[in-house]
């Protein structure tokens, strides 16, 4: 049934934003001589540029995680966290309502000694860090241009809505760190677990209590630290490869409203996401665009550029991806394995 809802809600979200995004009369002229106006010759050392930039960012959003597994005992070899990490990129990047989530945690899991439902814990770390690190980005970039002539209504609850869901979501984490059995009983409650069924209710405690080990970085300082500095580093080539890649198609984008158009992407693609992002990260990025270059600009050569985006974007994830399955570090048998009721999986 929540399967089922997080597809349906997918496949919403990407009519909506396909609906909203898609240009309208005069508009699709405008696109298309966006396209038609782009010189290959200049834009070329733009676009090698973005790749550049868009390696570095994958690299240390994959090496970070090692200063998450570490405190759960688990050190892997930079190939394998490398390969493990691109398939999971693909997945999160191809799959919809945010099932990619979950294949890095079936790929890790160890017999004896990590449970997917550990590695899960891990990644709702990594997500919940990553959404107040762009939540700040956000709320002090609007706060900025509340002023500015292309200020609009929604700008401010959103800035505030999104910061407020993440900080409130890091303190879920410190708590349950702090209090498991405290927090997990709550969540049993809650959800009627026990009066349903003794034997879900004792399943549900073995799985929050081994998702909660997920946190354990939480604890750890050196690893915490270093886990945040690779973010910021990831986050940063990031923001810079959009800013690279809009002066290349010749917007005049600043680097401060590439980081903020970077941020309500990132924030926007938190809700169930359609299929290959198509649609909704379109509509986020004119979204962004419209904040510093206008409607006007944002709708027709900033469609332009989203388009391009995304497209190198799809090219480089799905690429990585592909070329990980054929290593040595992938096996897909674990995919399919079912996790034992102890909480442990297998995996080579």
């Amino acid at each position: 049934m929540k399967l089922a809802i997080n597809l349906t809600l997918s496949l919403v979200v990407l009519g909506l934003c396909l609906w909203l995004v898609w240009p309208k009369g005069q508009a699709q002229h405008d696109l298309v001589a966006a396209f038609g106006s782009l010189e290959i010759a200049t834009f070329w050392p733009y676009l090698a540029g973005y790749v550049g930039l868009l390696g570095v960012a994958h690299f240390f959003r994959a090496w970070r995680w090692r200063n998450l597994l570490r405190p759960m005992g688990v050190d892997l070899p930079a190939g394998k966290l490398l390969a493990i990490s691109s398939v999971g990129f693909m997945a999160i990047l191809a799959l919809p309502a945010r099932l990619g989530e979950f294949v890095r945690p079936a790929l890790l899991r160890k017999k004896g000694h990590v449970s997917a439902s550990a590695v899960l814990g891990t990644v709702a770390v990594e997500r919940i860090v990553d959404g107040l690190i762009v939540s700040l980005l956000v709320f002090a970039c609007c706060f900025a241009l509340r002023h500015s002539p292309y200020a609009t209504a929604w700008m401010m609850p959103m800035a505030y809505a999104s910061l407020a869901l993440f900080i409130a979501a890091m303190l879920f984490l410190a708590f349950a760190l702090r209090w498991p059995d405290l927090t997990i009983g709550l969540i049993v409650r809650v959800l009627f677990l026990e009066r349903v069924s003794p034997r879900l209710a004792a399943t549900a405690r073995a799985k929050l209590e081994s998702l909660i080990s997920g946190f354990l970085v939480l604890k750890d300082g050196p690893n915490l630290l270093w886990f945040g500095a690779w973010s910021l580093i990831y986050w940063a080539a990031n923001g810079l490869g959009m800013w690279v890649l809009a002066r290349g198609v010749g917007l005049d984008l600043s680097v401060v409203g590439a980081f903020a158009t970077m941020g309500i992407i990132a924030v926007g693609i938190t809700l169930p996401n359609s299929p290959g992002l198509v649609g909704q990260f379109h509509y986020l990025t004119t979204l962004g665009l419209s904040l510093y270059l206008g409607k006007s600009v944002a709708e027709t050569q900033g469609l332009a550029y989203a388009i391009l985006l995304h497209g190198i974007q799809v090219v480089w994830y799905v690429g990585m991806g592909a070329l990980s399955m054929f290593t040595s570090h992938v096996r897909f048998a674990d995919l399919r394995s079912k996790e034992p009721a102890n909480g442990v999986g297998d995996v080579a």
